[in-house]
């Protein structure tokens, strides 16, 4: 409890705490819908994407939000229509926009700053590098993000499960589908600050997959993928403060123990 305590007694901790609690729920809530579309790898393609961004941003000494955001939400709607186009599939596509922008990104670096503290913490995450303009924009971000998926719930499950009947009945899924890429950029852009281009995909991956173990409607994957990021993010940030290991990484650790013992216990209950 004293440690707690401690933790919260940091200005930057709390930032930490209340901007990453808000992005890996976004973040869980998404993956629900991109796990079961089998596009669960966009995540990683975008945040390759807002590597190369930030590393522009910081190149030209610009806030690196307002440049990454728009450049990812742009991304994400090349890539759904890329991959749309049957001569390229799905993961292709993510291949091609990822790779590509970490290239531009790591040429971007070499002809500036080269590999300073910035630099190292967009790839790998830092928690000291939100500021208070951070994390104001970030919770912001986070609350519109968990409004629209609020609001047009009911039209994300049912493009979620059949695309092609959802199109028949009327619903816009073209619009749907650009709508859930767009929030994804958003969450991921945002969440890049606290776990880096390396880790961010792991938000939207781990807590929808751990509850497929042990829930099968969407309702309640839905409920469990938000609970169980909330909890993992929270631990992974206090092991991170007592072990003093990198945030990011502690977060996908403990991520991955929550799937190791939702496996076993779904083994055992058959």
């Amino acid at each position: 409890m004293s440690t707690i305590i401690e933790i919260f007694s940091y200005p930057f901790m709390v930032r930490a705490i209340i901007v990453g609690s808000l992005v890996s729920l976004c973040a869980a809530l998404l993956g629900v819908s991109l796990v079961l579309k089998r596009y669960s790898m966009i995540g990683d393609g975008l945040s390759h994407v807002g590597f190369g961004a930030l590393s522009v941003a910081a190149a030209m000494n610009v806030a690196p939000l307002k440049i990454a955001i728009p450049v990812v939400i742009i991304a994400a709607f090349f890539l759904l229509r890329i991959s749309s186009n049957s001569k390229i599939q799905g993961d292709a596509a993510i291949a091609l926009i990822s790779s590509s922008s970490i290239a531009a990104g790591v040429i971007v670096t070499s002809m500036t700053s080269g590999l300073n503290a910035d630099v190292y913490s967009y790839m790998f995450g830092s928690i000291l590098a939100m500021g208070k303009s951070d994390v104001f924009m970030s919770i912001v971000l986070s609350v519109i993000v968990l409004l629209i998926y609020v609001l047009f719930y009911n039209k994300i499950f049912s493009i979620t499960f059949d695309q092609n009947f959802s199109k028949a009945t009327g619903i816009k899924t073209d619009f749907y589908n650009t709508l859930i890429s767009i929030l994804t950029a958003v969450t991921i852009v945002v969440g890049m600050r606290i776990m880096g281009t390396m880790l961010i995909s792991s938000l939207v991956i781990f807590p929808t997959l751990t509850s497929m173990r042990l829930f099968k409607s969407f309702k309640s994957v839905v409920i469990s993928s938000a609970i169980i990021s909330i909890i993992c993010f929270t631990i992974g940030i206090i092991v991170s403060y007592i072990m003093n290991f990198p945030a990011g990484a502690s977060i996908v650790a403990v991520n991955l123990v929550a799937f190791i013992v939702f496996v076993i216990i779904g083994k055992i209950r058959g």
